[in-house]
């Protein structure tokens, strides 16, 4: 019997490995192959990940870009995100890979901060930035939504990605002044039942800050339908 069990093991091991040599898995950050033990990031790229630790400074630089744009409680960005860097490729296989998993994962590490975090408390409802309903169909997913599904496991907070909508399509916003980001995001979103948000702490939460123009766009949209607080996350901040 115990000489049957090892030969199963042993058949087993063989089939993983097989396996693992034809559909090898890989470090979403740096694309070399995961031990059995590790899941999605391989260690080195985990403990090598650029945290901001925002979640603890009410006055970072998040926070401050969006000063005097929107009525926020607090803002903050978990990485930071430089191109060609292991983040890029986490949010790039994140979003364009379908590797939703890895949103999910980074969602949890937000939430893991955001739980600790003297100025995140009290929430009542997380909701991702939406995506118009044509990326949508095209992407077949809201990377953000991932996002904050996995921040809501770590806060024990309801999420909700469909309270927040986004009823047109917008051109990218880096090559525009302030002026201009503010115009092209007028009228952007919407929220089709108000009752939902009322006198609620929302957190907003999203991919990568840049401009910070579709974030101001989606606070003022849920402050105006009644919302009572706005706090905003994001997994990157853009240097």
């Amino acid at each position: 019997m115990e000489i049957h069990q090892s030969s199963k093991s042993q058949f087993r091991r063989w089939v993983s490995d097989l396996i693992g040599l034809l559909f090898p898995n890989l470090c979403n950050a740096c694309g070399i192959n995961l031990f059995r033990s590790e899941h999605l990031i391989c260690t080195k790229c985990l403990y090598d990940l650029p945290f901001t630790d925002y979640h603890i400074h009410a006055e970072n630089r998040v926070a401050k870009q969006l000063w005097g744009r929107t009525p926020f409680h607090a803002a903050m960005a978990l990485l930071y995100f430089r191109k060609g860097a292991k983040v890029q490729n986490l949010i790039h296989n994140l979003k364009y890979n379908n590797k939703t998993d890895v949103g999910i994962l980074l969602g949890n590490l937000l939430g893991e901060r955001l739980k600790v975090s003297p100025i995140y408390q009290n929430i009542d409802l997380i909701i991702p930035v939406p995506l118009h309903h044509k990326k949508i169909r095209s992407r077949g997913y809201n990377q953000s939504a991932f996002i904050a599904s996995g921040t809501s496991e770590k806060l024990d907070v309801i999420f909700n990605d469909s309270i927040l909508t986004r009823n047109k399509a917008t051109d990218t916003q880096t090559k525009k002044n302030r002026y201009s980001r503010y115009e092209n995001m007028r009228g952007v979103f919407e929220v089709p039942d108000p009752e939902i948000i009322k006198d609620k702490h929302i957190l907003l939460i999203d991919d990568v800050i840049t401009t910070g123009a579709t974030l101001e766009a989606c606070a003022y949209a849920l402050m105006d339908n009644g919302a009572s607080k706005i706090s905003i996350a994001a997994l990157a901040f853009a240097e």
